[in-house]
């Protein structure tokens, strides 16, 4: 019996082993991975080589099989290696594995290997660089080891367009600098504004009196205060701060009169009280909110205002890299600042899902977190350099109901509405993966009416098709009945969030940009639909079914469908080339439509104005100003895409909604455009005007991975945004002789950036815990022998070295002329001490 029982368990230990997942010898954590650009145009094309250095830092071998490395690439790359010991291939998205062949040797410990490969577009900026670098092995296919490091190198190409210190000189070089004084104190720049004599003091004495339909803006501007360590009376004082109801002044116009004895804000409604306190608080002093005074002269001034456009938008991408709610609620607090009322909340896409709905929980259950996986059907599989890990920010997160209740209180306090935005019928990979998820419950629990309920891809569809990020099952199918119970379900949803946190809701985009050719084709329910609806010729009739029952979905709710241009396009030819002009069976409904696309040289540079002409609500988020995950300008240490533009501030503000082929005077690379290019274009019609909403920014998440990056790409260039969304329109839009249109335009722009540098900036250091803005890089030029600097935004510092080292906040000031050398190095500082990129000159 005895020799049986350790027979017995001696088997039942074996079987236990063969088991237990394999855990492999070494330890991935002690890989460290570089990666470095080695030379644009390779081989004479359009394209990249690349170097990737693999170290070994542990104390066993790297075997030389028997294992991936897995990674994401915004980039295409070539499967075959130049260094011919390895193959890269694209798995799905952004997501590829390297595979070592025959000819890799493995690592031995302290060694490194190096993979030579090609990508197959130049490398510009850092954000071309892989990411996420880690380890599965063979024996153990389920599970991702992170390496222990991964580096970017530097890279000095040689190309078109390219922002060298000294081409920042010249472009700075128009900029004089402005006194204080001659500067107007509230921004964005008002209607009217006039100073006059005298200072009105706020202390810990001064009142707070508010006609009954003010009683909330009275309670916000009494909690601003506080955040100056002020304590404000509710009692008469002798000097008080009164809003008042005075009819006739607009949806949103306020009238601001500051005497030494009052400060009297007058309007029509809430928000126009709300927009004449954030003038109020552009007057104080930046350095007040450095220094928590508690007693703030304000300059006595007259203003009266109102916006230019009613729609003043910006959306954030959440669902590429999630943003926690403290840093949404602190870009609300910025927003609202600089008077924009529209929030739109990109909270899906095939990335992410980031709101959690009650009826539909598999959606952040599955889809809000991303790690390494096989199938998605757990979670979804790594992108933009998340890793193999889930629960990790920005790949992973998600906003409980309780956290967007939070957020809709905290944005209608502010006179802000949010738009969330729910992609469709493309981008929906993560709902798609998510439905798939409760479809596979419900068939193991026998109930399989319910697990088809919401089920959005046919299962037995062989559409072979890629979306312009690679995604090859990305696309709701919009053929079958359940897809239409899905967006029903959806939108009961998001109506009872909104209702519950009594915030004003009329619209949900969704969507409708980017489906790729090919979808649908061999969907049996597509098939099915066609033989019931003649109609339907094929698949690009289903564009609009689709988005026709959904419309009559939100109306059904009393909302209206928004969504991104192509909801109002019907694609069809002229003279045999494809081409798209406004849907005329949507026309009627006016529908709301943000173009992003005015790219140069796409043919489609005057959509927005066919669709605006065409009776369509136009909101415009032309990539080519108001795309913020744009880098700044040409440079290699200037992070964010590129492929519709470069995108500093000076491109909002110099963006004319009325005759933007006016204003897009250079190409991504910095060249002239050829304004032969606009000739036959469609232009803005008077009736068209009256359909242009208002202006949107836009900040995509692919290469925001924390909220300092995310203020980074946003600030100070929302600033730009703000001014030409609220101020009049300028005269040097409106200008036809070029010369003097010019001359226009370099004061306004002059001042803006004199405003920007000595009074928003400074208060942006600490306003609401300080933001984390873009400090630009100084222009650098070398004359007569000497080093001279410049900066884009009066009120910054410039400091040097000369011993090669990049300078800090102890380094020399830099006031004049610096005698030329070969290791100096110039950087500018804020009023903290963060400083910018480093200006190097060439030698």
């Amino acid at each position: 019996m005895r020799y049986f029982l350790i027979a017995t368990f001696l088997v039942f230990f074996n079987v236990v082993q063969a088991q237990q997942p394999h855990t492999p010898a070494f330890n991935a954590h002690d890989i460290s991975i570089s990666w470095q650009a080695v030379q644009n145009d390779y081989q004479g094309k359009p394209q990249s080589l690349n170097a990737l250095v693999i170290t070994n830092h542990g104390h066993a071998a790297l075997p030389a099989t028997g294992w991936k490395l897995y990674f994401n690439s915004a980039r295409g790359i070539a499967e075959q290696t130049v260094s011919n010991n390895a193959k890269i291939e694209i798995v799905n998205g952004d997501l590829f594995t390297i595979t070592p062949n025959g000819s890799f040797a493995g690592i031995k410990e302290g060694d490194s290997t190096r993979i030579d490969f090609i990508g197959k577009e130049p490398v510009i900026n850092l954000s071309d660089s892989p990411e996420g670098f880690y380890v599965v092995w063979d024996t153990q296919p389920e599970k991702g080891y992170p390496i222990g490091s991964f580096t970017s190198k530097p890279f000095k190409p040689n190309y078109v367009g390219l922002y060298t210190p000294a081409v920042i000189y010249q472009q700075n070089k128009i900029i004089q600098d402005v006194a204080s004084a001659k500067l107007t104190k509230v921004f964005p720049t008002p209607v009217d504004y006039q100073e006059t004599a005298g200072a009105f003091t706020i202390d810990d004495k001064t009142g707070i009196t508010a006609d009954a339909a003010f009683k909330n803006e009275a309670g916000y501007l009494s909690a601003e205060l506080l955040g100056l360590g002020i304590k404000v009376s509710a009692q008469k004082a002798a000097r008080s701060i009164s809003l008042k109801m005075v009819p006739n002044l607009g949806d949103e116009g306020y009238g601001l009169s500051i005497t030494p004895q009052n400060i009297t804000v007058n309007a029509s409604t809430a928000a126009g009280i709300f927009y004449g306190i954030q003038s109020l608080k552009t007057l104080i002093s930046p350095t007040a909110w450095a220094a928590h005074k508690k007693i703030i002269q304000v300059p006595c001034v007259e203003v009266k205002d109102e916006p230019r456009f009613a729609y003043r938008a910006f959306l954030l991408d959440v669902a590429r890299n999630f943003q926690t709610k403290a840093q949404v609620l602190k870009l609300l607090d910025a927003m609202s600042l600089y008077k924009l009322n529209v929030f739109h909340f990109h909270l899906t896409d095939d990335e992410g899902w980031r709101i959690a709905l009650p009826s539909l929980p598999e959606l952040t259950a599955v889809s809000s977190q991303r790690g390494h996986t096989l199938d998605s059907k757990q979670y979804l599989p790594p992108s933009h350099g998340s890793g193999a890990e889930t629960g990790k920010l920005a790949g992973s997160g998600y906003y409980t109901r309780a956290d967007y209740i939070e957020i809709l209180k905290y944005a209608t306090e502010r006179h802000i509405a949010v738009i969330p935005e729910i992609e469709s019928p493309g981008h929906a990979r993560s709902a798609i993966k998510a439905m798939d998820a409760r479809y596979t419950r419900l068939m193991g629990e026998g109930k399989k009416a319910a697990a088809e309920q919401y089920l959005l891809r046919d299962l037995n569809d062989q559409s072979e098709y890629a979306s312009v990020q690679y995604w090859k099952d990305n696309v709701i199918d919009v053929s079958l009945p359940s897809t239409y119970n899905f967006v029903e379900t959806v939108i009961e949803d998001v109506v009872g969030l909104y209702k519950e946190a009594g915030a004003p809701l009329k619209t949900i985009n969704f969507g409708g940009d980017e489906v790729p050719p090919h979808v649908w084709e061999k969907s049996p329910a597509y098939l099915t639909l066609k033989a019931i609806h003649p109609e339907i010729k094929n698949t690009g009739d289903l564009w609009y079914y689709f988005y026709g029952k959904v419309n009559q979905l939100l109306k059904a709710k009393g909302l209206y469908l928004s969504g991104w241009e192509e909801i109002g396009l019907r694609k069809t030819a002229i003279d045999g080339v494809p081409t798209y002009v406004p849907n005329p069976d949507f026309e009627t409904e006016h529908l709301q439509t943000e173009v992003w696309n005015n790219s140069l040289g796409g043919g489609q540079e005057d959509l927005a104005y066919k669709l605006a002409n065409g009776g369509y609500k136009v909101v415009l988020t032309s990539v080519t100003h108001l795309y913020f995950d744009m880098a700044h300008y040409k440079s290699y240490d200037e992070p964010g895409y590129y492929w519709g533009a470069f995108v500093d501030i000076d491109k909002p503000f110099s963006f004319i909604p009325y005759d933007y082929f006016r204003n897009t005077t250079v190409d991504k690379n910095g060249l002239p455009v050829n304004q032969s290019i606009f000739i036959g274009k469609q232009r803005l019609t008077d009736y068209g005007k009256t359909n242009v909403l208002g202006l949107q920014g836009a900040l995509w998440g692919e290469n925001i991975h924390d909220a300092n990056r995310m203020e980074y790409m946003i600030f100070p260039s929302i600033l730009g945004l703000a001014e030409r969304a609220w101020a009049k329109d300028p005269d040097w839009a409106t200008e036809r002789d070029t010369t003097i249109s010019k001359q226009l335009y370099q004061k306004d722009w002059i001042n803006f950036v004199n405003i920007v540098g000595k009074r928003e900036l400074p208060r942006l250091d600490y306003y609401h815990g300080g933001y984390n803005y873009r400090i630009p890089k100084p222009g650098v030029l070398s004359q007569n022998g000497k080093y001279i600097a410049n900066i884009q935004f009066p009120g910054l510092t410039i400091r040097y070295t000369t011993d090669g080292k990049e300078p800090d906040v102890k380094s020399k000031l830099y006031t004049g002329g610096v005698s030329a050398g070969s290791q100096i190095k110039f950087r500018a500082f804020d009023s903290r001490g963060r400083a910018s990129n480093v200006a190097e000159p060439a030698q």
